[in-house]
């Protein structure tokens, strides 16, 4: 028996064990498990996931594609007339009940597999220990004994204990709900301490805010308190606004579809046809109203547009999300590193009265590179600008920023003095200072300085610096948040960052794809004043953080929609402001790479975030762009609406005729003696004309269709479906007319030329429908055209081979094929005429 499984069980109260106690229980050490061990467990506890796998087996997704109820009708219908001994029928109906599955699982599966290499990209990771060194593995290699290291920025792969840490802050709200971020350290607590009194143990799902650990997995995947949690409250994700509008079109065609399904049955029993023929007619045209390849094209639509944005540097970790990011009309972004160049850089260090100071450059120094925490670019900047000779200076402790307090502070021991150094947002920093130093060691009361501290950040503001404040006071050898008190002003850290080249050009082509940018940034309103008005070609109206506080609901509600920028913004400020724009009615993107953007990308419709951000950032997007770059956004935003073109092209196209064919037949049954055509060739014509529409991934899409966010609009696919699908009818029973009046032909002669001209007029009307244009000045791909010719060939030649005979099909006179081409033609050119009035007409969208 594994050691682990006879030491450690579920309910251990391994908080209140100490690390010395734990580590042989896990059978672990220090220097973490070997990799021949580490795999040994991957097998017995399996992949580190609190959820099922969403990866199918081939066998699952084959079986998927038969778990509509009306192809399970058919199935057993197919049964049914097995044992009333109709052989040929119940043979023929499954064999294409099979067929249509498996090209909907091949395709699906292709789709599954490209998506899935893509996702690679941008795995998740974590910094463990195999074999005594440190290597980067996919979080859902995590077992439990594995001595995993984490930084600020760290998604907590499991539930473990706290072996070492520095300055450890946790976010755990996410399982806790606290808003603040807890403080962790390596003691034991009670046996019966609550979950958020646990501070030398960190839970799966939260996040580091600050500070380093290294951390014991005690428990991992459906083990962790997350893992419980999620167990028993399986909530799925909420459904994006194409797959609500999927699924109201699901219930449309069901009730259409049950309605013509009872109305022919009942038909057919009237005129004293035989039950199971009738059922099987009935359900045959169910099937054919219903497009079963549904599931299929939109995989394949989304795995295509997955794979082209992916050429644009654009990842997409959830399929579903292509859509929305078509969709939409607002980008929300910070400022730095996405509107300018994120290189910050240092403009200079000044004291109180605004001239150059060396004092000032050291502690910021000091504070800079000391600091433990998450890295960042001011402290890089700092670092980078200067090395002021430190060697007599030691750190002894420190309060990592956070993004409430906005500051960060360092301890350092010189010769016999403790020496406290702040720096942070410079009203943060002010309002913890009452002396400020004028000049070098004196000291004086800040009160009456105030205002012209005040004067000096704002002029240094709205030139575009960002302007950080440093203070400092000697204090004893160890520090708490409340040590930041009493403090001494002492200057200005005054850094830039310019505009991002090309970025004027760039913000006027998403103006030109009807997407509206917002800038929701925590600098002041000064600084992004000032950015804006050599970005933006109007002045913006601008919103702090102070005033979003005040205003009512109703009131940032009525103005949310013209307001430009938010300034000075709280990290939990930005879930409000996403959360209020989509109430707006907006489809709403934000862009994120910061441990406090993690709550913003989830509530968004689409969260997008960078391949060099944050663990927790990325585990929250959607789409992660392989640049920090709005350029790779526009590709990615055009390739979204091409996706989202795509797939409706097949709803549109697969219910209207399936709707013309279905109320024909429907019509016709009432004047026939006999069924206008086999429940077998209905299944065949359906699978037939379904196929050209699997080509529909690579179809060019028009400008038009690009320019501007598109929606679901299920009152259009219902116009579209009742004018197109009617338009249909019409010619259908034209080709009845000629067919019985004129050419009299034959019961078989009958299904055969309608068989054809049903499975023709809907290929090559695909190439209609397919666009808004004229047939002439829209250009369909070459798969699409190939396919619809193919299959058109097909439906002619099969009723003179011996398969066409077997479905009920005969050879007919050349003169019909001339007649059913004649009417096709007409009916193109019908189409296109009646498209062109529906477009300016009716839809006038």
């Amino acid at each position: 028996m594994n050691p682990i499984e006879s030491n450690i069980q579920p309910n251990l109260h391994f908080w209140s064990i100490s690390s010395t106690e734990i580590l042989p229980k896990l059978g672990s050490s220090t220097s973490g498990l070997s990799t021949e061990e580490a795999n040994k467990r991957l097998k017995q506890y399996g992949k580190n996931n609190i959820m099922p796998s969403s990866k199918e087996s081939d066998l699952v997704l084959f079986f998927s594609q038969f778990k509509s109820p009306i192809v399970i009708i058919l199935l057993f219908a197919s049964v049914l007339a097995l044992f009333l001994q109709d052989y040929s029928n119940s043979v023929i109906i499954f064999f294409i009940i099979l067929i249509s599955g498996f090209l909907s699982f091949w395709q699906e599966r292709g789709a599954k597999g490209a998506v899935e290499k893509l996702l690679t990209v941008v795995q998740i990771k974590s910094l463990v220990l195999r074999d005594g060194n440190k290597i980067d593995i996919p979080t859902e290699q995590i077992v439990p004994g594995d001595m995993v290291l984490l930084s600020a920025g760290d998604v907590i792969p499991g539930d473990g204990m706290i072996i070492l840490s520095q300055d450890l802050f946790v976010d755990e709200a996410s399982l806790t709900g606290e808003t603040f971020p807890v403080e962790k350290n390596c003691n034991a607590v009670k046996e019966d301490a609550a979950l958020s009194q646990r501070h030398n143990v960190v839970f799966m799902g939260t996040h580091v805010v600050s500070g380093t650990a290294t951390v014991l997995m005690v428990y991992t995947g459906k083990q962790t308190e997350l893992g419980k949690v999620a167990k028993r409250l399986s909530i799925p994700a909420p459904a994006t606004e194409f797959e609500a509008g999927i699924r109201k079109f699901g219930y449309m065609l069901v009730e259409i579809t049950m309605l013509l399904v009872l109305v022919i049955f009942v038909i057919n029993i009237y005129s004293h046809r035989p039950v199971v023929d009738s059922l099987l007619f009935s359900l045959a045209l169910a099937v054919g109203l219903t497009p079963q390849l549904l599931p299929a094209i939109i995989s394949i639509n989304l795995a295509h547009g997955a794979k082209k944005m992916a050429k644009s540097k654009v990842i997409v970790k959830k399929l579903s999300s292509i859509e929305n990011f078509g969709s939409m009309n607002i980008l929300c972004s910070d400022k730095t590193g996405t509107l300018t160049e994120g290189e910050v850089k240092v403009k200079g260090f000044m004291n109180a009265s605004g001239n150059n100071s060396d004092k000032t450059l050291l502690y910021s120094y000091l504070n800079s590179f000391f600091e433990t925490g998450f890295q960042n670019p001011i402290d890089k900047a700092i670092v980078s600008h200067a090395t002021p000779d430190i060697s007599g200076y030691i750190k002894t402790d420190e309060i990592p920023y956070d993004f409430i307090r906005k500051r960060l502070s360092i301890l350092v021991k010189h010769e016999q003095r403790n020496l406290l150094i702040t720096k942070g947002a410079f009203h943060n920093i002010l309002d913890v200072c009452s002396k400020i130093e004028i000049e070098e060691g004196k000291q004086v009361d800040l009160s009456p300085f105030k205002e012209d501290l005040e004067h000096q950040f704002q002029d240094l503001s709205k030139q575009g610096y960002r302007v950080i404040g440093i203070a400092y006071k000697d204090a004893t050898d160890r520090i708490t948040k409340q040590s930041e008190s009493d403090l001494v002003f002492l200057g200005f850290i005054v850094l830039f960052d310019p505009p991002k080249e090309g970025i004027i050009e760039t913000i006027q082509e998403l103006n030109k794809l009807g997407v509206s940018l917002k800038i929701i940034t925590g600098d002041n309103q000064y600084v992004t004043a000032q950015l804006a008005s050599k970005i933006f070609s109007y002045a913006p109206k601008i919103l702090t953080g102070k005033e979003l506080h005040s205003m009512s609901n109703e009131a940032l509600l009525q103005q949310i929609n013209t307001i430009d920028i938010f300034a000075d913004i709280e990290p939990n400020q930005k879930e409000h402001i996403l959360v209020y724009l989509k109430k707006k009615g907006n489809v709403v993107g934000y862009i994120g790479d910061g441990i406090n953007d993690a709550s913003a990308l989830h509530v968004a419709d689409v969260g997008i975030s960078v391949e060099s951000a944050v663990d927790v950032a990325k585990q929250s997007a959607d789409i992660v762009l392989l640049e920090k770059n709005l350029n790779v956004l526009i590709a990615g935003v055009k390739e979204g609406r091409k996706t989202f073109a795509n797939t409706m092209k097949y709803i549109f196209m697969a219910t209207s005729a399936n709707f013309g064919n279905m109320f024909s037949m429907a019509g016709i049954s009432i004047f026939l003696p006999f069924l206008p055509l086999l429940p077998v060739q209905i299944l065949l014509m359906n699978l037939l004309t379904d196929l050209p529409e699997m080509t529909l991934a690579t179809d060019h899409v028009e400008e038009d269709q690009i320019i501007k966010p598109r929606r679901w609009n299920l009152k259009l696919v219902k116009s579209f479906m009742l004018v197109f699908g009617l338009l249909s009818s019409v010619f259908d029973f034209i080709t009845f007319g000629i067919l019985i009046l004129i050419m009299h032909a034959n019961e078989i002669e009958f299904r055969t030329a309608w068989f054809m001209e049903s499975i023709i007029s809907a290929s090559a009307i695909v190439l209609v429908v397919r666009t808004r244009k004229s047939i002439f000045k829209s250009k369909p791909s070459m798969y699409l055209v190939l396919s619809v010719i193919a299959i058109g060939l097909v439906a002619m030649i099969l009723p003179y081979t011996p398969v066409g005979k077997f479905m009920g099909l005969s050879a007919i006179p050349l003169h019909y094929l001339g007649v059913i081409l004649m009417i096709v033609l007409v009916y193109i050119v019908s189409t296109e005429w009646v498209k062109i009035f529906f477009y300016r007409r009716i839809a006038n969208m």
